[in-house]
């Protein structure tokens, strides 16, 4: 396993579409490793392959321990070829996007999907899901069409700077000092 370098906006690579997975071999499998270190590593919770510069139909997904009530929360998911094949329900939610760093948006998505593709071995799967899962389903296929989230951003007013708190203390203690001057 290795950790790879993720790739960043304005990287063309990003934009394009990737190709489908012919067989899931032990090289797909060891991509499959590569990305869940790599995801974990910066920290996420879902990776696809074009972000690693590698153009193939392959993601992995892994949903924090507090994700209640999903069968799936805590363990990894690894789909070659995902497709979405019905999608129901809207809602307007904050997205992140290890490609476009220190930003997020509001953006629209089913709030129930099924996905089908091929697990880590090669058999096929097919998973219903909802609320954080099925969005990190759809923001994850979606990178294997070129598409990031600031595509589907319905308004420049739904992306925001996240400002980290190290930047905040500092900005607030430079204010404060020229406050006292």
């Amino acid at each position: 396993m290795a950790i790879r370098k993720i790739l960043t906006v304005p990287d063309p690579r990003l934009r394009q579409k990737a190709r489908p997975v012919k067989r899931v071999d032990k090289r797909v499998q060891a991509l499959f490793d590569d990305m869940l270190e790599t995801m974990h590593a910066a920290p996420g919770i879902g990776l696809a392959a074009p972000q690693i510069g590698v153009g193939l139909r392959v993601i992995v997904l892994e949903l924090p321990e507090e994700e209640d009530g999903n069968p799936l929360t805590g363990q990894p998911i690894f789909l070659a070829n995902p497709e979405l094949v019905s999608a129901r329900g809207s809602e307007e939610e904050q997205e992140g996007c290890l490609s476009v760093p220190g930003f997020v948006g509001y953006v629209e998505r089913a709030t129930e999907v099924i996905v089908q593709g091929l697990d880590r071995r090669g058999r096929k799967v097919r998973i219903e899901a909802n609320g954080l899962l099925a969005r990190a389903l759809q923001h994850e296929i979606d990178h294997l069409d070129g598409v990031l989230y600031v595509d589907r951003l319905s308004g420049p007013d739904k992306l925001f700077r996240i400002v980290k708190e190290e930047e905040e203390t500092s900005s607030e203690a430079a204010h404060k000092e020229r406050a006292e001057m």
